[in-house]
């Protein structure tokens, strides 16, 4: 057997666990950076000041909406 292969499985085995526990921290430090950010966000008051602006301007197309209809003559019967 080749001296090069053993040496690889000595080398994989002695850091597969230390690879997976660096990887299990990282995905760890991600989701808690993902869920900061998701509450960050969900205390915001930039969605509910978008909505509350959006209601508005629907309710003004609306009204123009409305004025327009009965600024046009109703055809005579």
């Amino acid at each position: 057997m080749n001296n090069q292969y053993i040496r690889r499985e000595v080398f994989c085995c002695e850091t597969c666990d230390e690879l997976k526990s660096f990887w299990e921290k990282e995905i760890s430090k991600q989701t808690c950076y993902r869920e900061l950010e998701e509450y960050r966000q969900g205390r915001s008051a930039l969605r509910k000041l978008r909505e509350e602006w959006r209601q508005r301007l629907e309710k003004r197309l609306q009204m123009m909406d409305n004025s327009e209809e009965q600024k046009q003559p109703q055809p005579a019967n």
